[in-house]
């Protein structure tokens, strides 16, 4: 693989987090009287900016976006942050690149303050060069922001890039940036959705993603 910076989304493609981002949104959702009992129902909310799915799926106002904001941090940045868990495999994975020599970046529309505190949680900070999420005030919130960001601080051109994730979101924003990209069905778009935002290659697992990136099986 001639890319020797690989920026990885965090939420569905590192870890999943559908627990946290799921209860903590249902959380935020009672505070306006609106009732959603299924987790599942939610998942469409993992991924996206915040301010996105409060507006998209639940045609909130800008005021009420904001308040539902407020709620739903209420709980993730305290509770929700940790109800998640790190995908089989790849911790090792990452271990491997890093030793392989590969610059590794996270570039997620996450929070960066929320980022570095589940890297840390999962001891795997140490195999990021950079960390590039959104601001708590809602800007750098769209991928292709926060994909160019972290270009800058790579200090390579984008055909040395690739990105990895899982949602339209990321391939859109890798790809507006000259960015090729390898989309994980594992996570939460799945691969219909990858398929037609166009992801350059397609993976189902963590060992897929593993034997593309290194070129060998376990």
């Amino acid at each position: 693989m001639k890319q020797k910076v690989i920026l990885f989304d965090l939420d569905g493609t590192i870890t999943d987090p559908k627990i946290g981002i799921t209860k903590s949104f249902q959380y935020a959702l009672q505070h306006f009287g609106i009732q959603v009992d299924n987790l599942d129902a939610l998942e469409p909310v993992i991924g996206p900016p915040l301010k996105k799915s409060f507006s998209e799926f639940y045609h909130l106002s800008e005021d009420q976006i904001e308040r539902a904001i407020e709620k739903y941090r209420e709980r993730f940045s305290t509770v929700g942050l940790y109800e998640n868990e790190i995908y089989d495999g790849m911790e090792n994975l990452l271990k491997e690149l890093s030793e392989a020599g590969y610059i590794l970046e996270i570039a997620s529309s996450k929070p960066t303050v929320f980022v570095e505190k589940i890297c840390e949680h999962f001891k795997i900070k140490q195999y990021f060069t950079h960390i590039v999420g959104s601001f708590l005030d809602g800007r750098r919130g769209e991928k292709e922001e926060v994909v160019e960001k972290a270009i800058r601080l790579s200090k390579a051109t984008p055909d040395h890039i690739i990105m990895v994730g899982d949602r339209i979101y990321d391939v859109i924003g890798a790809h507006k940036k000259g960015i090729a990209v390898i989309g994980v069905s594992y996570g939460y778009g799945g691969r219909q959705e990858l398929e037609e935002a166009g992801a350059d290659v397609i993976v189902d697992t963590v060992a897929q993603l593993r034997e593309k990136l290194l070129g060998r099986k376990i």
